[in-house]
Parts: structure tokens; sequence; C-alpha cells
């Protein structure tokens, strides 16, 4: 049994707070807030049709944005609310429930591994600190041959970026590009977002 996270503490102690947080996502998407630019950053990276898994998809917005520029798409997550949510808004993609430091997809038959895994919005750092490894050995596990991995999340959240690259190098994933934003920025001392790229 792996500790639970910290998002899954929030919501026991507030059983209101998925519906919460989809019914914002649902807010944004109808007035007609620019909710893809993680999708447009990760599509640029993965090969066209590709296999991608979306670890902590939530309600599926990243999820389903890529599904809809053609690619094979895998959601994951802990709350069942929010995957509820996403095949109600999304069907296309499979959304299924699973602890990500216990992800073994092969087990619930799907067999195939990926071009990209994304874990985007601050899913690392909701993280319990005992599974953090767990969860990147767990991902670098589902990756295909030359697949890569695109983290996102941001700072003072208890989860340094220098300790997370520690992290990530320890269970083998290569670091490739660091930058500051979805849509490019530097990375600077001063930055408070972080998107990585790794390879395996």
């Amino acid at each position: 049994m792996v500790e639970q996270s910290g998002w899954v503490n929030i919501t026991k102690a507030n059983p209101d707070h998925s519906a919460w947080y989809i019914e914002r996502f649902r807010s944004m998407a109808a007035a007609g807030d620019d909710l893809a630019g993680e999708a447009r950053f990760v599509d640029a990276l993965a090969p066209r049709a590709g296999r991608i898994l979306d670890a902590g998809c939530g309600p599926g917005r990243v999820g389903s944005a890529l599904a809809a520029l053609g690619h094979d798409v895998v959601g994951v997550d802990v709350d069942p609310e929010l995957i509820a949510a996403a095949e109600e808004d999304h069907p296309g993609p499979v959304w299924l429930v699973g602890d990500l430091a216990e992800l073994d997809l092969p087990a619930m038959g799907i067999t195939e591994g990926f071009d990209l895994i994304l874990s985007v919005g601050n899913v690392m750092p909701f993280l319990a600190p005992s599974t953090r490894r767990t969860v990147l050995t767990c991902l670098r596990a589902h990756l295909r041959q030359n697949g890569r991995v695109v983290i996102g999340f941001g700072s003072g959240r208890g989860y340094e970026f220098i300790e997370f690259f520690d992290d990530a190098a320890q269970v083998g994933l290569v670091h490739e590009l660091s930058v500051a934003t979805w849509d490019l920025r530097p990375l600077t001392d001063e930055s408070d977002f972080l998107v990585a790229v790794f390879s395996a």
C-alpha cells in the first residue's frame, strides 16, 4: 500500500473539491479561455498519431486536446470523479482510474508502450514525497524506445525543482530540455514554473 497523494487527502477533507475543480475548467472552456497550451507543446514533440499517456489527467482537458490532434490517448487519474467528468465531457480517449505510484497498464489490458508521457498542472507536487521516485520509475517503464516524458509544475508547492531533477536522474530519466512556460520562455533562477523534457 503506497502513501496517499496530497490530492486524495484534500478530497477526503473536502468532498466537494473535485466537483469545484471540474466546474472551474468547464467554466473556463465555456468562456473561451485558451486551455490547450500544454497540448500544443506536447504535440510538437510527439510523432503524428502518437501514443500518449496523460498521467494525472484530471477531467481530460489536455488529453482530449491531444486526441483532437489525432493522437491515441490514454489518461489515468487517482480521482474517480475527475475520470467520470473526462468520460462525460471528452469521449474518445481511454480514461482510467489509477494511482500513478502503482501504475501497471499492461495489467489493465493496455499492453502497448507510449511515445510520450505527460504530467502537467501540479501532479508532481501533489504526490506523497515517498512515492515521487516510484511514480517517475513507473512512467519510465511505460515508454516506448526513444519515448519522452514531459512534466510541468509550479514552484512553492513543497517539491523544489532541484530535488525533482535529482529524483528523475536517480530513476534513469535523461534530462533533455527545460523551459519556464508552455510557450517556451527561458528558465531562469526567478522562474516560478518548470516544464522539463526527459528521455529514457
